[in-house]
């Protein structure tokens, strides 16, 4: 009898039957992730989602690199497009948001409403190599964040962030440059494989 309190995960071997874009080599998904649009979404090699994600892409795209680790219960709206970069990761609970309605009052808001009544923000978000982000936090449309950096956990980003540095708060603010000893680590990496 299987544990129905771990679902377990599904193979590239098994992912690559589905319709995703492309599937690379050494990844896994918890097979409790709700994933919608799937045409539009891409692994690279060595990727692991945990459980309970939500990725949407029925229009945009979410083109997730290698080595990169999404934590159970995220949200990826693709909307507008979502791209993480290798290395980059993803703590548990995050939210991108690459669409976002008008909350100003100056229009409806929510997929109910016909189109032409909603004002609604649509830009790519994108991770650079080696970014990581905390437990709850959540990126807005439009953001950018370079190669490098962290934001620690329930930060909230409203715009593109610096790379190298170490970022924290509502809105997130840069605190300190962060090491790029990791470099020299990813070089360690390569030479092992």
């Amino acid at each position: 009898m299987e544990n129905p309190f771990d679902p377990g995960y599904w193979t590239e071997h098994e992912l690559s039957t589905f319709g995703f874009a492309k599937v690379g080599s050494n990844v896994r998904v918890a097979k409790n992730c709700t994933i919608i649009g799937l045409a539009n979404i891409s692994f690279g090699d060595n990727v692991r989602v945990d459980g309970s994600t939500v990725m949407s892409a029925s229009t945009g795209h979410i083109r997730i690199g290698s080595y990169v680790h999404i934590g159970g219960m995220s949200f990826l709206a693709g909307g507008g497009g979502i791209e993480l970069a290798d290395f980059s990761g993803l703590s548990q609970g995050v939210r991108i948001y690459s669409a976002s309605d008008d909350y100003s009052g100056n229009a409806l808001t929510n997929p109910t409403v016909p189109k032409h009544l909603l004002n609604v923000k649509v830009a790519q978000v994108s991770l650079g190599r080696h970014v990581v982000v905390g437990s709850g936090s959540v990126i807005l449309p439009g953001c950018s964040i370079g190669e490098g950096s962290s934001v620690g956990a329930l930060s909230l980003v409203t715009k593109s962030l610096s790379p190298w540095g170490i970022y924290f708060g509502a809105p997130a603010k840069r605190l300190r440059e962060r090491s790029q000893q990791l470099l020299q680590l990813e070089m360690r990496l390569d030479s092992s494989t």
